[in-house]
């Protein structure tokens, strides 16, 4: 699901090509760079060192060659791939809809370490059925493009007694579910009923430990007991297309153990068993990967599942838009969905704004989210 990884600090080296005074083209500045290859976000297009047209870009992109100097036929093949852009088009304006994240709800039954809620949980507050079936209504009209509608942000999806339905209302708008949880609700019964509507797109299970004294200590909740008892009868279901366990941990010994105990019980099931080390959420806490020294580099783009400001759009229990999940203060709003529409969000000012600061086609503000996140693409200035 996540686009590729093209850098394995996600720091590029090479700033923005500034266009010629020849050509009316230029390369696009939203193109991820890597050493061999090169990811276009708004088209999902990876192109390899040794394709046609690498090269040619290869010395654009480093200042060393004009567009003018590009062979017609190569020429031509950038432009209509989209690795070059007209220098009078706004590309802020432009996006690829690839991932949702529609937060029906502020509730979480655990208070884990390494999320927010354990800081400083939510009010509660649900949003309007009406209105998550008007959004999903919105959202058809981008399901050729939509890889996944995450039921999730910084809640618990299963605590709302309406997570079937809202499974249902996901499928029956053409829509791919996907469910993060930390498996609390996903009971025998529930399991049942999601088979009987067709099953999720994508299904992770929060699992970090199994030792019922630290999952409660690192949790607030000593619900491991049922976790285990819920996934055992799920294991070997078809319940979604992609079935995940995912042991997150602050990647010491004990992380690694546990991983590995985690992997051994359920080896031969239909969940797969990942190991992911937390990160701080944009410095909001102070565990696992940071920014450390990039803070303070020129912003290039991100690299979080794809790219958040140009194929996410997160949207929160009280409809408003906002640019990634890590912002869990909720300070980079983009819209509201409250008072426009999916579209106009999508191709408004705040995103295009937001969009420019992240890529650096302009110098964002100091306390600008994307500069504390260890996702974001940087270069030294």
């Amino acid at each position: 699901m996540p686009a590729p990884n093209l850098t394995d600090s996600a720091t590029a080296t090479t700033p923005d090509t500034p266009a010629t005074s020849t050509t009316p083209w230029k390369a696009h500045p939203f193109i991820h760079l890597g050493p061999d290859r090169y990811y276009h976000p708004l088209t999902d297009v990876t192109l390899l060192e040794g394709e046609r047209g690498f090269l040619e870009l290869q010395q654009i992109l480093a200042g060393n060659e004009s567009v003018d100097g590009v062979p017609a036929e190569i020429l031509s093949l950038l432009i209509e791939d989209e690795w070059l852009v007209g220098n009078e088009v706004d590309v802020s304006t432009q996006y690829l809809l690839k991932y949702v994240s529609l937060e029906a709800h502020t509730v979480c039954n655990q208070s884990c370490y390494f999320c927010p809620v354990s800081l400083d949980p939510r009010e509660d507050h649900f949003m309007p059925t009406e209105q998550y079936l008007d959004l999903l209504d919105q959202l058809k009209a981008y399901r050729d493009t939509i890889e996944a509608v995450f039921m999730i942000s910084y809640n618990e999806p299963t605590a709302d007694k309406r997570f079937v339905e809202q499974v249902r209302a996901i499928r029956d708008a053409g829509l791919p579910p996907a469910t993060l949880t930390n498996g609390t609700g996903l009971t025998p019964k529930r399991v049942d009923q999601l088979l009987e509507i067709g099953g999720l797109r994508f299904l992770s299970i929060n699992l970090s430990t199994l030792d019922r004294e630290r999952y409660s200590k690192d949790r607030g909740g000593d619900h491991l007991e049922l976790v285990l008892k819920n996934l055992d009868y799920a294991k070997d279901k078809a319940l979604a297309d992609e079935m995940a366990i995912v042991v997150l941990g602050t990647g010491d010994d004990q992380h690694k153990a546990d991983y590995e105990a985690i992997k051994e019980r359920f080896d031969g099931s239909r969940f797969d068993t990942r190991y992911y080390v937390v990160n701080d959420r944009a410095a909001y806490l102070q565990i696992g990967i940071g920014v450390g020294g990039h803070k303070r580099q020129k912003l290039r783009g991100c690299e979080y599942v794809g790219s958040r400001p140009l194929q996410h759009l997160h949207i929160t229990p009280r409809a408003k838009a906002i640019l990634c999940c890590q912002d869990y203060s909720e300070t980079a709003e983009v819209g509201d969905l409250n008072t426009h529409s999916v579209a106009e969000v999508l191709s408004g000012p705040g995103l295009a704004e937001m969009r420019r600061w992240a890529y650096g086609l302009e110098e964002a503000p100091a306390n600008f989210i994307c500069r504390n996140c260890p996702m974001a693409i940087t270069y030294e200035e």
